[in-house]
């Protein structure tokens, strides 16, 4: 009894470890390694704008920080997220402080089997939703993939 009390709690002990593990990650590093790194676009070939070719960037910053850089075309912002998980199903879980709404919002993200990401759920605070089941609450339509844009089109869109 002995011998299997010590297994358990050994097993417990390593449990404990690779959790403690897990949520040491920076919200950086938890980003970087799902893939969100970098601009997304409807339509890269696209100038920013409001429509199809509005530009979702997330760039590292200091401090394992993520900040999520939206570029309409006439108007930029910028704003910092606060929190990001993988869940178990491999959507990426993020929360997102927007000074210019004043308010965090939290939505997932799934990554499609050709790279493109889509949004499945965005809500407020206070549980409202303007995105569930990745489809928009307004008008049941499913929400639209995200292309990762290259490098270069990040550079010469914000010059």
């Amino acid at each position: 009894m002995n011998k299997h009390f010590g297994r358990l709690t050994l097993a417990i002990l390593f449990s404990l470890t690779l959790t403690l593990d897990v949520s040491a990650e920076t919200v950086a590093q938890t980003a970087r390694r799902w893939g969100l790194i970098g601009p997304w676009s409807l339509d890269c070939s696209l100038p920013p704008d409001r429509n199809k070719g509005t530009v979702l960037a997330y760039v590292t910053a200091s401090g394992g920080r993520v900040l999520h850089r939206r570029n309409f075309g006439d108007s930029t912002d910028e704003s910092e997220v606060i929190a990001a998980e993988v869940s178990s199903d491999g959507m990426l879980n993020l929360r997102v402080f927007f000074p210019s709404l004043k308010q965090t919002r939290e939505y997932g993200l799934v990554m499609q089997p050709d790279g493109t990401i889509r949004a499945m759920y965005n809500r407020n605070q206070k549980g409202e939703y303007t995105i569930r089941d990745g489809k928009f609450a307004a008008n049941g339509n499913p929400t639209p993939p995200q292309h990762k844009c290259s490098a270069d089109f990040a550079r010469a869109k914000s010059s």
